[in-house]
């Protein structure tokens, strides 16, 4: 089974355990010629973050197979210069966590014999296994990732698959493939035995396919094929389909049968041009600008009369006012958005709430009751440390609500119930509206407890939800001139680490600001809360050393204010994030940028626009790309 080399061959080692994390696939089969399609998809799934890319297209009963390190422009450019005809193919987008970024690692692997092509996105956890045993019967193989063992089970599986009657051979073949792997997959595989035609799997990393009047479309995001078909069917696990030009055919197991079913069709009714910049420099710059209309498409109808409506929570308002737990899980950005949520369900609800790292809340054995209620927030919906955290919590018996930004996503099928964040497609890798989005939807949680509970009055559910609607304007008004925030971010342009700090709410929204420069501009940053300065952070400033204040009005202002003078007596320069007429904040800070006033609890919704701005200005004038940052993926689908 020996077949042309890839690259080297090399020895596995006990180390390399991890598989491909979300990267992005894209497949075609029909009327048009499928390398321009694959080539224009795998660009529209660029926002993910990836080091290489391939192609394999079948023409004349063989296979094209071409991969480049690097952006997809590169690979564009090599398969323009040696031109791949055929209307049938799979592309890829690779994100390296096993393996190094290589021409032998990229996406498509193939058999040995190069007439069986896959893509795959996930982890495959017994690959190692597979890989021995595959190696011992005389199988080449050439790469150092997992997801190269399952063109080569799929090439055992085959023939076996042809000598049987009923259900094409592979989509059989496909099917005894995944029964023997354990870990998470997206697959679509072309056959130059099966001209035309793709087969997809999948378990629990999405996969959606489409018909389209040219022919089927396949792919890892539905962005990747909006401009062909809006009606899509998302895969479930363990769910495979097969697309040939005219015909779209899905399958599940029954037993050791596979059956055909008819599948639901979802809707997109979002506008393409969510996925193009449409005058904007950059999509961070696009996203921050959409804020406004995520607040208000969130609120949208929650209101009813004098009360707070969430239907799809799928709880009465007894069931509500039984819950004496909340636990919220979350990652990165979702985690900050979930300490927001824990000052307002607590104060407001006065239900004890934890704000958990979902990594950590999964391996651990926290106290869940059948009152306990697990928030589970992700912007992807595919999270895997969230979906496994998801799953530990329903078998201990809590009600689970999510909070996601993608309709059919993993949590929103796992979830008792769910908020759409209503932020549409979000391209930038770091999470700007959809993470607002996810606040204004927990701040509706937070009122919906209080409501329950019997803490509020309808007159002040009502006065509180109209000032949280009122947000969308306060924010408009941040982003009508950024002058200030432009000026400021020369502070940090040539530091070398930077410290945000805050006191209640502004201690979530220093977190925030935080990642988010750090995400960007790969400068080194520290959040605190700022009555911990003392404690040990105060160590790291001397002369010029960037000190990022959120100093709004509310209760801990005066406390802030100390905290600056501190700062300033060791030589820091300070840009202080206080409210609109505050004009005293400037004996204490060398740059003041100014939100208008807000309550306090929605004060994270305003003051987190001038620190996304600030981090953006910072990553510019260091030359960063703001869109795609290095080493981070929009979706992180593994541990």
């Amino acid at each position: 089974m020996k077949g042309l080399p890839r690259g080297a061959s090399f020895t596995m080692t006990h180390t390399q355990t991890k598989g491909e994390t979300m990267c992005g696939i894209v497949g075609y089969t029909g009327t048009r010629q499928a390398c321009e399609v694959l080539l224009e998809g795998l660009s529209r799934l660029e926002y993910r973050g990836y080091d290489s890319a391939g192609i394999a297209v079948q023409h004349g009963g063989a296979m094209e197979v071409i991969c480049r390190t690097g952006r997809v422009s590169q690979l564009r450019s090599s398969v323009e210069a040696v031109g791949v005809p055929g209307t049938c193919g799979i592309g890829h987008t690779r994100w390296a966590t096993h393996g190094r970024p290589s021409e032998a690692n990229a996406h498509p692997h193939t058999s040995c014999d190069g007439r069986i092509a896959v893509v795959h996105n996930g982890i495959i956890e017994n690959f190692n296994e597979i890989r021995e045993r595959l190696a011992a019967a005389g199988h080449d193989l050439r790469s150092q990732t997992d997801s190269e063992v399952v063109a080569h089970l799929i090439e055992e599986a085959y023939p076996r698959a042809c000598a049987k009657e009923g259900t094409d051979a592979l989509v059989r073949a496909v099917a005894d493939t995944v029964e023997q792997l354990s870990g998470s997959y997206a697959l679509a595989v072309i056959c130059d035995d099966e001209p035309d035609a793709i087969v997809c799997a999948r378990k629990d990393s999405p996969l959606v396919v489409g018909m389209a009047e040219d022919g089927a479309y396949v792919a890892s995001d539905v962005i990747a094929m909006l401009d062909a078909t809006r009606d899509i069917v998302v895969l479930a696990d363990g769910q495979i389909a097969r697309c040939t030009p005219d015909a779209l055919t899905c399958f599940a197991r029954c037993g050791d049968d596979l059956r055909t079913f008819d599948a639901q069709t979802t809707h997109i009714d979002w506008d393409m041009d969510v996925a193009e910049k449409t005058g904007y420099p950059d999509f961070m710059l696009k996203e921050i600008h959409e804020q406004p209309r995520v607040i208000r498409d969130t609120l949208a109808g929650r209101l009813v009369g004098n009360s707070i409506q969430i239907d799809e929570l799928q709880l009465t308002p007894e069931e509500l006012n039984l819950i004496d737990r909340v636990y919220i899980i979350a990652c990165g950005t979702s985690y900050h958005a979930g300490l927001i949520a824990k000052n307002l369900i607590e104060g407001w609800a006065r239900i004890p709430c934890e704000v958990e790292v979902a990594s950590e809340f999964r391996y651990r054995n926290p106290i869940i009751t059948p009152t306990t209620l697990v928030v589970a927030v992700s912007q992807s919906g595919e999270t895997a440390d969230t979906l496994a955290a998801i799953r530990d919590a329903r078998v201990k018996g809590a009600r689970v609500f999510g909070i996601t930004n993608v309709i059919g996503s993993p949590v929103a099928r796992e979830a008792d119930g769910v908020i759409y964040t209503k932020a549409n497609k979000e391209i930038a890798v770091a999470s700007t509206k959809s993470f607002l989005g996810q606040v204004v939807s927990l701040t509706l949680l937070a009122l919906v407890l209080a409501q329950a509970k019997g803490k509020m009055t309808s007159g002040h559910i009502r006065q509180l939800y109209t000032e949280l609607a009122n947000t969308a304007e306060l924010v408009e008004r941040v982003l009508e001139d950024t002058t200030a925030i432009d000026e400021a971010a020369h502070a940090c342009t040539d530091a070398a680490s930077a410290l945000f700090i805050g006191r209640g709410m502004g201690a979530a929204v220093a977190h925030e600001g935080a990642l988010k420069l750090k995400e960007i501009s790969y400068l080194h940053t520290e959040s605190y809360a700022a009555g911990e300065m003392k404690h040990g952070p105060i160590a790291l400033i001397d002369e010029g050393f960037p000190v990022i204040a959120i100093a709004t009005r509310s209760a801990v202002y005066d406390k802030v204010v100390s905290n600056l003078q501190e700062a300033r007596a060791r030589g820091a320069v300070v840009v202080a994030l206080a409210t609109e007429g505050d004009e005293d904040i400037r004996a204490h800070a060398d740059h003041v940028l100014f939100i208008p006033p807000v309550r306090d609890a929605f004060s994270p919704i305003v003051a987190s626009v001038p620190l996304q701005l600030f981090a953006r200005s910072v990553a510019l004038a260091r030359g960063c790309d703001v869109d795609q940052p290095r080493n981070l993926a929009k979706s992180v689908t593994v541990e």
